[in-house]
């Protein structure tokens, strides 16, 4: 199939593939198998510490992929990439159900943190780059919603089967494989293009324009190392991915372990975090488009930040909530952070740095960022571990957001020298 130059903007049909891509490889690699902790945990016989690795091996693996993804897509092109990264992806969702020792889980997940590299939020974020310029704040916000709706939408999805004895996780993860295939990786071959130009458009499907044509101007790899904005942007955005990843992977284990929720009831509030964020990432990524990008991340920051506190009891001596309606607030604040943090950290680079070396540039940022995503889940699954309780864990992640939120106050555009 050849779009034809001219009518309506092929950079929208773009949109919506990027957008299942990616539904599909971040629920499945990481807000599947996080819900499913509890489910693994009895499986395979292993602890909380133990599963958490599963999240460290995935975003440590993506976190030393990320740098050279970056690179590759600005020698080879993005769709090279990503396609090799759907095949990688696939092949490991369609063996994931049949892992029968947390050793066969941990190289999975190996295999998954290759595939999130190639094919996850670096490249898509760069696809739609060259597509959108006007509309990028929204477009890159509904993209990054995707990974929020698999959230909300997978693991209760998948309930019925996981939660029956019968049946089992591993049916419901084997129909999501399948699913990932047909309506993911499929139209990705098939569908997906690598610029405007290549069927005759430019982006946002206006006229040509200066600022269109200047876009690939911006700072170099080298002006950016020697920054403060990047160090800075890198270490927030790793304190932000250690918050969040430490919360969503522990989240279910906590809610059916330490306040008493059912698995199903656990799921809900689970899905209620991504279901928010998905909406946070809407709303402050269309606010980044008539706003400064780093000021709408702060306020994504400080939203979760602000989230932490309702884990806790508000008296003396300091002890967590088991209060529904505390647990309700914090998974509607921590949702609204979650996908605006998510969704700003992209937009703040393209903001900061311009288009010049942005795969380069995105993958430091993602291989810092990653690092956090991974150190979360494994510092926060020992700690629950070692201590019997979640007090210290999600204490030191409202520690860690509150360090994210100085950082982002540090943060400013970087103009070539």
């Amino acid at each position: 199939m050849t779009p034809t130059p001219g009518g309506w903007f092929y950079g929208w049909l773009i949109a919506g593939i990027a957008l299942v891509v990616y539904f599909f490889t971040n629920g499945l690699s990481i807000f599947v198998p996080q819900n499913l902790a509890p489910r693994l945990m009895e499986t395979f016989g292993v602890t909380a510490a133990e599963v958490a690795r599963t999240s460290l091996i995935t975003f440590g693996v993506t976190a030393v992929v990320a740098p050279f993804a970056g690179t590759l897509v600005d020698r080879l092109g993005v769709l090279r990439v990503l396609k090799s990264g759907l095949v990688l992806l696939g092949l490991a969702f369609l063996a994931y159900p049949f892992a029968r020792s947390i050793s066969d889980l941990y190289i999975l997940h190996a295999v998954l943190g290759v595939g999130l590299a190639l094919a996850g939020l670096l490249v898509n974020v760069v696809l739609l780059s060259r597509w959108f310029i006007v509309r990028r704040g929204l477009v890159v916000g509904a993209l990054a919603a995707g990974s929020s709706l698999a959230g909300a939408i997978l693991p209760l999805a998948i309930a019925p089967w996981a939660t029956d004895p019968d049946t089992g996780w591993r049916y419901g993860y084997g129909a999501l494989a399948v699913a990932f295939w047909v309506l993911a990786a499929l139209p990705g071959f098939l569908l997906l293009r690598e610029s405007p130009a290549s069927v005759g458009q430019t982006p946002d499907g206006q006229a040509q324009t200066a600022a269109v044509a200047n876009d690939t101007t911006g700072v170099g790899l080298g002006r950016a190392l020697g920054s403060r904005t990047l160090w800075c942007l890198a270490l927030g955005s790793a304190c932000l991915w250690f918050s969040i990843q430490a919360i969503t992977s522990q989240l279910t284990i906590f809610l059916e372990q330490e306040v008493g929720y059912s698995p199903l009831e656990a799921t809900e509030l689970y899905s209620t975090v991504f279901l928010l964020s998905f909406f946070g990432k809407f709303l402050y990524g269309a606010v980044s488009d008539r706003f400064a990008k780093r000021h709408v991340m702060l306020a994504a920051s400080l939203t979760l930040l602000a989230s932490c506190f309702f884990l806790f009891e508000p008296a003396t001596p300091l002890a967590l909530t088991t209060n529904p309606d505390r647990l309700l607030a914090f998974a509607l604040l921590f949702g609204l952070g979650f996908g605006g943090s998510f969704t700003m950290i992209q937009l703040t680079v393209v903001e900061s740095f311009g288009q010049r070396d942005l795969g380069k540039i995105l993958g430091i940022v993602i291989f810092v960022d990653a690092l956090g995503g991974a150190s979360g889940p494994a510092v926060a699954g020992q700690l629950a571990t070692s201590d019997g309780s979640y007090l210290g864990p999600f204490l030191l992640v409202t520690v860690v957001a509150l360090i994210a939120v100085v950082n982002v106050l540090c943060i400013r555009p970087v103009r070539a020298s």
